[in-house]
């Protein structure tokens, strides 16, 4: 973003005194001067501080993000990805029920949190744990062909170069305190952008958008590209810092979905003991669907687990058209006799939780949009270098 000395460029020549080669000016009246003067020293001091405080962190979380952009491709290139056997068109689905019966073979002893319908139509996810209420650490993931029932792999899902990036990007493998102090670092770097803007937007509105002053020294130079460049990513690093401080709160999101809506849509299950040995879960993908035409199923999680309760599975529904596709309804259908129990839009909170994700990673346009998050990333880097380098390159000057 904009460099964190502005005076290094003098936006607005001081009262009386035009900028070389540049038209007179009016004088300011001296009040005026003083308070813009000001102004623009407290933003200085607002851009420079948040800048340097989350400067080192931003580029952590840029470099780790590159590749994440990529995940998909990187996975495919390097043969991590499964792909189901090639088999004739229109090949009908196994039973769901099959599909659960085939994952709990592959580990007996271990029970079935989730089910999860991957991008490729033709594998279904199995989240298996120790118990119901086990923590998301524990799981272990089994794919299974939708079509035959026959298990896959077992894939390794927490090893590899694309678990390392993801873990230092998400939480520094700190956890949710990790997770909360990058979701501080966002909160500053958004600040260090708006800061930016402020200090900028004078030196633009007297022509100067977009100059790189030559024949001065080399601190200016860089002090005038990063200015450009950080204007020039400004939507999108406003975008992808405010998307990445929703995702880090995706916990305490999720455990107000839970006290709230969740709580009011189980209200008559309260005191009850939990479903123990849940029904055919074939027959509540079944019920859900058939009350919301032009929804498809995304993932069922099973009774107990920290996004259903403990009488339900929770079929989450998701629209069959990009515009939707990233939109999620819960349908919630008693595990014990497979009945539509409650079915709601989750509130505005978890909306935003929803949307923020595809946009901060850019994985909702295809390849040519993943492309060009990924330039914008590297020119975000080149900004956050910039901006360091010249706040050392001054310190060392006013030293010397």
């Amino acid at each position: 973003m904009s460099d964190p000395i502005p005076s290094a460029f003098r936006p607005v020549p001081p009262a009386s005194v035009a900028a070389p080669g540049a038209a007179p000016m009016a004088e300011a009246p001296p009040r005026r001067a003083g308070a813009a003067r000001n102004s623009l020293r407290t933003w200085s001091r607002i851009h420079t501080w948040s800048s340097l405080i989350c400067t080192l962190f931003l580029l952590l979380l840029c470099l780790t993000g590159l590749p994440l952009i990529f995940h998909e491709e990187i996975n495919h290139l390097t043969g991590a990805e499964v792909e189901a056997p090639p088999m004739p068109p229109g090949t009908p689905r196994a039973d769901l029920d099959a599909v659960v019966a085939a994952a709990m073979a592959r580990r007996p002893g271990e029970v079935v949190q989730y089910l999860i319908w991957e991008e490729d139509p033709d594998i279904l996810r199995l989240s298996m744990a120790p118990s119901p209420t086990a923590p998301a650490d524990q799981l272990t993931g089994v794919l299974v062909d939708a079509r035959t029932a026959q298990v896959l792999a077992e894939p390794r899902d927490r090893e590899g170069f694309i678990y390392w990036m993801f873990r230092l990007h998400a939480d520094l493998f700190l956890g949710i305190p990790g997770k909360l102090f990058l979701g501080a670092m966002g909160i500053l770097f958004v600040l260090a952008i708006v800061s930016g803007i402020m200090l900028y937007a004078p030196f633009a509105r007297h022509g100067r958008f977009g100059t790189v002053r030559s024949g001065r020294s080399a601190r200016l130079r860089w002090l005038d590209l990063h200015n450009i460049l950080g204007v020039v990513t400004l939507s999108w690093a406003l975008v992808v810092g405010a998307t990445g401080v929703v995702n880090t709160l995706a916990e305490q999101v999720i455990a107000l979905w839970r006290f709230d809506q969740l709580a009011e849509m189980v209200a008559p299950w309260k005191g009850q003991p939990p479903t123990e040995a849940p029904g055919s879960v074939q027959t509540a993908v079944r019920a859900a669907t058939a009350a919301a035409p032009g929804r498809e199923p995304f993932f069922v999680a099973w009774p107990q687990t920290p996004l259903s309760s403990a009488h339900h599975y929770a079929v989450f529904l998701r629209g069959d058209r990009p515009a939707t596709h990233r939109l999620l309804t819960p349908a919630l259908v008693d595990a014990a006799t497979g009945q539509l129990t409650a079915m709601r839009a989750p509130p505005w909170y978890v909306q935003v939780l929803l949307l923020s994700q595809p946009l901060h990673f850019g994985d909702y346009g295809g390849l040519p949009l993943k492309i060009a998050w990924g330039v914008l990333d590297l020119v975000t880097i080149i900004v956050l270098g910039s901006g360091l380098w010249l706040w050392l390159r001054r310190r060392r000057e006013a030293r010397a």
